[in-house]
């Protein structure tokens, strides 16, 4: 799938993640272990976090300063009801240049949806938009070895691609950072997340 086609599912998706059924504790707790690793409270932005809003509101009462960023109109649209007052951009996150470097990045279910073709790169540019001793936390496909395919989420489109465990690893040790924690959080589902800092001294602050 292109980017276009992406952000044409999640605005149909987004009412879903909008919803009073929708699980608001998914995800939380594995943001509050990455947030133990965190040095600096500062600048913080939330990659594809759609209209839940859930994540951006932990990161508020975190004390962070918040920006949010999603490729859906949509989903912008709903997370801006919900928090009018942080900075929302509404970006393809494979072209998206940062700005400025931040303490801390989620990308929470949401950048294994770029091609696999994409997802080196796409790996390396958010661990290079931490600052110094700054944190990711990112989801993958726990496989062993590269592998990209279809998983439509109620009868929409979706594709999802990861670049197995090896490579990750490999893509984020080039990139100055290590590897804190990798858990499969929904085994036997093959859903692995990250906490991924940024070695101390290769950031620069913007």
């Amino acid at each position: 799938m292109n980017p276009k086609e992406t952000a044409k599912s999640y605005d149909e998706l987004a009412s879903h993640w909008n919803g009073a059924d929708f699980n608001r504790k998914n995800g939380i707790e594995q943001h509050h272990r990455a947030l133990r690793f965190t040095k600096n409270r500062f600048r913080v932005i939330d990659i594809g976090g759609g209209s839940s809003g859930r994540i951006i509101e932990l990161l508020i009462e975190e004390g962070f300063e918040v920006e949010g960023l999603d490729i859906s109109p949509k989903m912008i649209e709903f997370a801006k009801a919900r928090h009018p007052k942080q900075k929302l951009h509404l970006a393809d996150f494979c072209d998206w240049d940062f700005p400025k470097k931040y303490d801390f990045i989620s990308a929470w279910d949401s950048a294994c949806h770029a091609p696999l073709d994409r997802q080196e790169s796409l790996l390396a540019n958010l661990c290079n938009g931490l600052n110094a001793e700054g944190v990711l936390i990112i989801t993958r496909g726990g496989l062993d070895q590269p592998d990209e395919r279809s998983n439509p989420c109620l009868v929409q489109p979706l594709h999802h691609a990861t670049l197995g465990i090896p490579k990750l690893l490999q893509v984020i040790d080039r990139s100055g950072c290590i590897c804190r924690h990798l858990e499969y959080d929904q085994y036997p589902e093959l859903h692995i997340y990250l906490i991924i800092q940024k070695t101390e001294g290769t950031g620069v602050g913007a």
